[in-house]
């Protein structure tokens, strides 16, 4: 019998092995809505089936893996992803090659492991938040068979140098072979490629360090792969694709030839190295193997004169018969030194004050410069020129500043202005902050740069410490932009005035308009890039242009807010007050709450699953495989009901194998107990420990304005007020699946993708399928609210029944912090086994919990958007702070 070989295998409809003669493999890029615009505009217009065909070209532009991205502030990621997964899944053309889930956070990720057939790759984990978090990660990648990629950064931050590219690395791989059971060859390593020909010295060295670290790692942990975001390596040349497609291509060469084995990267726009016309591949060599001390220079000079069409540029010296305006606009634009001290000195004979050349045609050279890199027609190190050009146009005319001072202290000055500059708590990625520290420097600014990961009250108390001017906060990834909303709270919460400059990949203008800009008053401006930083900070720091801008901003604000709310649909809200005045209309005098026959817990340690199994509802099952339809009526669709009732059969015999061989076992547990209300929103409940200590079950209620007939539902209307009408009760569930890990496992290692898959869809239907039936019985039996109750399965399902059991965190309850109370009350750790993450989410993955309601006019509602006054008062009566209870409570608080 043949060993199998320790070799990457990945899988859609077909098998990728990466055997060591397989050379790289390309990571198709363009299905990332931070990396392509026409794939974000597509999926932001709920276009997903247009967007299929951009994954499409790069199938067929030679991509082996499809990278999908949907880590975009203005999209639910969730929600994106599980659509457009679902969709590819249902191509053969392209489904045939594996999925890379690709996000920076990692409920989409857990969301995109759901939907993919085959065996994917994770982009990506870390030890960023330290090692318990990083194993929990990697052992839920391990669970659904993925391979993952690990990115070289730690608790310190983003590993850039050679030295701590390894270490990390080292330490990563310990962690998951030895504590997590990961195959080495199911590691992949992202090493963090970096932005070259930056104008930035420090940043020379990046594609060197990267291509030594490829080769150190290859050699310490051979079974493990390398992979990277190769557009990054030619960042500074973005706008020219024929000199960025050519660094591509030869930084490709000698990360390849020292064991890079995939990427990331655009497969359709690869020039082969040979073809590459001689003297672009020579500077391209110099700036990638940081040949010359020139290279940069030579390689930004060289870009000046060709396009992606090849042609030449014509250059003159015309421009010097314009205006002095025009002259140093020109210089700014272009970079030019050689005649700036000439010009700014008939400038400052022109302007009445020194300052007002700074003011004037400097800034409007310089919102020139921001203009042409912001649409891609400028390069970074174009820009950092511009800058120097800019500096040594105010170096010129500072002693003429300083001599006004002396002249006249009370005349107005911009001063030596502090700005300080952060990556937000939870982000390592900085190289755009440096450049934007750079540019401001150049212009006189003092920078104060408090690195990568700087939570907010550092960010805030060292701001007041120096006096700052400016603060500007910086930031890659998604969840980035919710730091930068606490941020902008906190900085009014504190009563502080300094403006915020808000910046970095992720960020945009409709964000820092609609979700940022309405929590601080004293200014919150979004900077596109680094050189338009220069106009804002200067617009901000002069006294005879910071209300007509600032108001300008809020104008144009106030513009995108409003078109933003009009793709809304506008609902009017009533207050708190009034909405409990308004609860659900009950004739309590009329009812006799019954009298459960259980009171107290009871638990279920192996339920039986021959039990279990008539109650699943198939319809979800389906639409786990992206087959719409309802059951039975899918198995007899003209189009898809003959692959419907293949894979209903299919199912049928797994769960017959499940059964007879106890591969699952179903725990859970219930509870009946005695409750009261002693005010509108609340409920009591005993403690089962028997300390006498009640637990008080808060509840949210709809304040949304509806007809006169309609009530403000919360769930305590179910419950009768105060005993007045006789003893009322409620109840409680948690239902789990358990030992589907080992199955898995072995269906990973058998390379049975489907089964796998199969396995965990139906493990979650056994689970909702478990609930179900323990609700009949507390219906009939355990409660017996409902002893005569004869309802047909399928009317089960359409929830044609007496009573409710709504979960936390979902509409009617969406606090997932009264799941805690839950958990209490049942013990459900030791009854069910299940546990309870960080986020509140529950472990195994196929697990159920929710609350018993028996009145007859029960019913399942959403709760929709809150106003303050509700949440001030819901934060009272939970003991938590209004800025612990806004976390939770985030989607259901309306914006006032």
């Amino acid at each position: 019998m043949s060993n199998i070989q320790p070799f990457l295998r990945l899988s859609g409809l077909e098998p990728l092995v990466l055997r060591p003669e397989t050379n790289f493999v390309n990571v198709g890029e363009r299905t990332n809505v931070t990396g392509s615009k026409k794939f974000a505009r597509l999926i932001k217009e709920n276009k997903y089936e247009e967007a299929l065909s951009v994954a499409r070209q790069q199938v067929e532009g030679g991509a082996q893996v499809i990278d999908v991205n949907m880590d975009d502030a203005m999209l639910e990621g969730v929600q994106a992803m599980t659509t457009f997964l679902n969709l590819m899944q249902s191509e053969p053309d392209i489904a045939r090659i594996p999925i890379m889930i690709d996000s920076s956070k990692f409920e989409i990720i857990k969301a995109g492991l759901k939907c993919v057939q085959g065996k994917c790759i994770v982009n990506s984990i870390s030890m960023k938040e330290g090692e318990a978090k990083f194993i929990e990660q990697a052992r839920i990648c391990k669970t659904f068979g993925a391979a993952i990629i690990v990115m070289a950064f730690d608790e310190v931050g983003q590993a850039d140098t050679l030295e701590r590219r390894v270490s990390i690395c080292e330490r990563a791989y310990k962690i998951l072979v030895e504590q997590v059971g990961f195959a080495p060859q199911d590691i992949i390593f992202d090493l963090n490629i970096f932005a070259i020909a930056t104008g930035i010295e420090e940043h020379n060295n990046y594609a060197v360090d990267f291509i030594e670290a490829t080769r150190i790692v290859k050699q310490k942990m051979p079974l493990c792969k390398v992979s990277g975001g190769v557009s990054n390596v030619s960042f500074s040349f973005r706008g020219n694709d024929h000199v960025r497609e050519a660094i591509h291509s030869v930084f490709l060469l000698h990360a390849i030839a020292a064991g890079m084995d995939m990427g990331i990267v655009n497969a359709g726009q690869l020039q082969i190295y040979d073809q590459i016309e001689p003297q672009l591949r020579e500077l391209c060599e110099d700036v990638v193997l940081n040949r010359r001390s020139e290279a940069t220079e030579r390689l930004v000079a060289f870009a000046e004169t060709v396009k992606s069409t090849g042609k030449e540029t014509v250059k003159d010296e015309a421009w010097r018969n314009n205006s002095v305006e025009e002259r140093l606009k020109h210089a700014l634009v272009n970079g030019i030194t050689d005649y700036i001290d000439t010009d700014t000195e008939e400038a400052r004979l022109k302007y009445p004050r020194p300052l007002h050349v700074i003011e004037g045609p400097l800034m409007d050279g310089m919102n020139v410069v921001g203009d042409l890199f912001g649409s891609g027609k400028m390069f970074l190190p174009q820009v950092v020129k511009s800058a120097r050009v800019m500096k040594k146009s105010v170096a010129w005319l500072t002693p003429f500043i300083e001599q006004e001072k002396l002249d006249n202290p009370l005349a107005l000055q911009s001063g030596a202005a502090k700005i300080l500059l952060a990556t937000v708590k939870g982000d390592v990625h900085d190289i755009g902050k440096n450049i934007v520290g750079v540019v401001l420097a150049c212009n006189g600014y003092e920078i104060v740069d408090m690195g990568v990961m700087v939570p907010a009250d550092k960010i805030l108390d060292k701001a007041q410490e120096i006096g700052a001017d400016i603060i500007g906060l910086s930031g890659l990834i998604t969840p980035s932009l919710d730091e930068m909303v606490h941020v902008a709270k906190e900085m009014k919460r504190r009563g502080m005035t300094q403006p915020l400059l808000i910046g970095g990949a992720t960020t945009s203008r409709t964000h820092t308009a609609v979700k940022i800009a309405e929590q601080y008053d004293n200014g919150v401006i979004y900077v596109l890039d680094a050189s338009r930083s220069v106009p804002v900070a200067g617009s901000l720091l002069s006294e005879e242009q910071k209300k007509e801008f600032l108001q300008e901003t809020n104008d144009e604000y106030e513009r995108i807010r409003n078109d933003y709310a009009n793709k809304k649909t506008i609902k009017e809200y009533i207050s708190f007050a009034d909405a409990q005045k308004n609860p659900v209309a009950i004739n309590w005098e009329g009812y006799t709450p019954p009298t459960p026959n259980l009171i107290g817990n009871l638990s279920f340690d192996d339920y039986d699953l021959n039990e279990i199994r008539p109650y699943i509802d198939w319809t979800p099952f389906f639409i786990t495989w992206e087959m719409k339809g309802r059951y039975p009526q899918i198995l007899h669709d003209p189009l898809s009901g003959a692959e419907a009732s293949k894979l209903f059969n299919d199912a049928n015999v797994m769960l017959d194998k499940i059964i007879a061989k106890k591969w699952l076992t179903a725990k859970g547990v219930i509870g009946i107990w005695e409750a009261e209300k002693p005010s509108p929103d609340t409920i009591l409940l005993p403690n089962p420990k028997g300390d006498g200590k009640a637990y008080r079950l808060e509840s949210l209620r709809q304040q949304i304005k509806k007809a006169a007939s309609q009530p403000q539902f919360c769930l305590a209307d179910f419950i009768a007020p105060n005993q007045q009408y006789g003893q009322d009760y409620m109840g409680a569930f948690a239902v789990s699946i358990h030992g589907i890990e080992m199955h898995i496992d072995a269906y990973n290692k058998a390379h049975d993708d489907y089964n796998k898959i199969m396995m965990q869809a139906l493990a979650d239907r056994l689970a909702e399928a478990f609930a179900e039936l323990l609700h009949l019985r507390t219906r009939k039996e355990f409660w017996g609210y409902a002893k005569e109750e004869n309802i047909s399965i399928p009317d089960l399902i359409k929830e044609q029944y007496q009573g409710i059991r709504p979960a936390p965190g979902y509409p009617a309850c969406p606090d997932h912090t009264e799941k805690i109370k839950l958990f209490d009350l049942l013990d459900v750790q030791n009854t069910a086994g299940i546990t309870l993450t960080e986020s509140l989410a529950m472990s195994p993955a196929a697990s159920v919990c929710g609350w018993y309601f028996s009145h007859p006019q029960s019913g399942y509602f959403g709760i929709g958007k809150i106003l303050k006054d509700q949440l001030e008062d819901y934060a009272a009566r939970k003991q938590m702070s209004i800025e612990a209870m806004s976390k939770w409570l985030s989607p259901n608080l309306e914006e006032q």
